[in-house]
């Protein structure tokens, strides 16, 4: 029996150039959901952040926590169906160890983030679907060129392939609702209307049992 439930929360999460936010834009188009960014422009954090990752990773991470949460709360009230880009999960499960690895982030300020997200955690329920855009580092490297963002062009390599195998074992572990991968290095739906079609059939089978 199809699903007949509105969904009212998609989620997706993916590396940095993973295309995200071109993905989210046009789900948003095709399912007229509300799409939700991530909003870099506005982050008082993000440049000190990219110039002393030590300094300022646990105050970043606090931003984008309290934004997180509040965007979750906002979607919960309301009515319509909102896809978000990003997700509340990747900076607990990804962003921050990875920090905590580096050495760019205290055990201190590390275990008092994490308890603190798994406290706001319990205030959200989990996305109806959450859409993981897979890809290699080299995919990452050649989409993260492409746009140019100025603050992006001193990531390095190790960094982006540890966020990877972060990301890989948190999706491997993922049990908080349904999930779809997508494989980018195969399906460039940003250019491609046939891989973008697969998606949205892969969607609608798992959000309204259609196949």
């Amino acid at each position: 029996m199809a699903k007949t439930k509105k969904p009212k929360h998609i989620a997706i999460a993916g590396n940095i150039g993973a295309g995200k936010t071109t993905l989210t834009e046009m789900l948003s188009k095709h399912y007229r959901w509300i799409p939700q960014f991530e909003d870099v422009e506005h982050n008082p954090y993000l440049y000190d952040f990219y110039e002393d990752m030590p300094r300022w990773s646990f105050n970043l991470q606090i931003y984008f926590l309290n934004n997180r949460l509040n965007h979750l709360l906002e979607i919960q009230k309301g009515a319509e169906t909102v896809i978000q880009d990003r997700t509340i999960y990747e900076d607990a499960h990804i962003f921050a160890p990875n920090l905590h690895e580096m050495g760019l982030m205290s055990k201190r300020d590390f275990d008092n983030y994490f308890r603190f997200f798994e406290t706001l955690k319990q205030m959200v329920n989990p996305p109806d679907l959450l859409i993981y855009l897979q890809g290699s580092v080299p995919t990452l490297v050649g989409q993260i060129q492409k746009r140019g963002r100025e603050y992006e062009e001193n990531i390095r390599l190790d960094y982006l392939k540890r966020l990877n195998e972060y990301y890989n074992k948190w999706i491997d572990g993922y049990k908080e609702g349904a999930l779809l991968v997508i494989n980018i290095d195969k399906n460039k739906f940003a250019e491609n209307e046939e891989h973008l079609g697969d998606i949205i059939s892969k969607i609608d089978s798992q959000l309204y049992g259609l196949f």
